[in-house]
């Protein structure tokens, strides 16, 4: 048995049918996990659907004497969402990680970026992780436990004609870092990864061998494993290197003498923008009681 090993564990991975979806399929198929591949197969600004790529991953799947069935629902809807999971129920009897990777992509900047552009990667990107999240949580209580790995993208500090896609993928981190608080009494890890890879999304007609989709897959696995340490975190994977990303707070400047005025903001910005003794904060609370330290009581 893999020390790292999905012996008797069943997962979830949406966007399954290509690229790094396909490759996180294969790894944990590979490590004796039952796999749902879940993918509408449409294109990459999300129109149109095709079984087809879901259908050929199980294939290699199935060719490699895994197990795996495929699912072409849609994530971006409730029902959809539920379908999915309820596919994992259904045919294998449980679910235990559960991989959020589908998404599309249409570039847009301001001014000319569309309203619906912005809707529509909501729905894919933050919509469709949420669904199937709140779909499997009923499922993770009742067993007490559960691994959930969110994509996010690096894209969310900023890339030019990239607002639709940055602002959904900035949300899922907020998703992430609330439902861990929620998942902690009950076994339940949540983490996000940040993948770099040159698939079709990333601007490639298939994969550079210097950035190939594998190489992102490892990161995935275990975030998505019972010995899965974090939760809450973000992590970037791709071409050899492994990193973690974090949200931060310098220290700042701290004003005591009666109210602050514009001129006090301007004359310490040095201070505060001084990245010598930033912390990282666990959460919200966590982060006021450093900020409001100062305060009685």
């Amino acid at each position: 048995m893999n020390r790292y090993g999905f012996e008797g564990r069943v997962a979830v991975v949406t966007g399954g049918g290509r690229g790094i979806g396909r490759a996180y399929a294969l790894l944990l198929a590979e490590r004796g996990a039952k796999v749902v591949v879940n993918d509408l197969g449409g294109s990459m600004g999300g129109e149109g659907a095709d079984s087809g790529p879901a259908s050929a991953v199980v294939a290699e799947i199935l060719a490699l004497g895994g197990e795996a069935t495929a699912d072409g629902h849609d994530v971006s809807t409730q029902e959809g969402g539920e379908a999915i999971i309820g596919t994992a129920i259904e045919r294998f009897g449980r679910i235990d990680a559960l991989v959020c990777n589908a998404g599309i992509i249409r570039y847009g900047a301001l001014p000319e970026v569309s309203p619906d552009d912005l809707q529509r990667h909501l729905a894919v990107h933050l919509l469709g992780s949420f669904t199937t999240v709140r779909a499997a949580w009923p499922y993770f209580v009742e067993q007490g436990y559960g691994r959930i790995v969110l994509t996010t993208s690096s894209g969310l500090l900023g890339l030019p004609a990239n607002l639709s896609y940055a602002s959904a993928k900035a949300g899922l981190i907020g998703l992430a870092r609330s439902a861990r608080l929620a998942g902690a009494p009950h076994g339940i890890k949540i983490n996000l990864i940040a993948p770099a890879a040159m698939t079709r999304m990333a601007g490639g007609a298939a994969d550079d061998s210097a950035m190939p989709s594998q190489a992102v897959a490892p990161m995935a696995a275990y975030l998505a494993h019972e010995d899965c340490p974090v939760s809450g975190e973000i992590y970037t994977a791709g071409a050899g290197r492994f990193a973690r990303l974090f949200i931060a707070s310098t220290e700042g400047y701290l004003h005591q003498d009666g109210p602050a005025s514009i001129e006090d903001v301007a004359g310490h910005w040095d201070a505060i923008n001084d990245e010598k003794g930033y912390f990282v904060p666990e959460d919200l609370m966590a982060w006021s009681r450093v900020f409001l330290g100062h305060m009685p009581g």
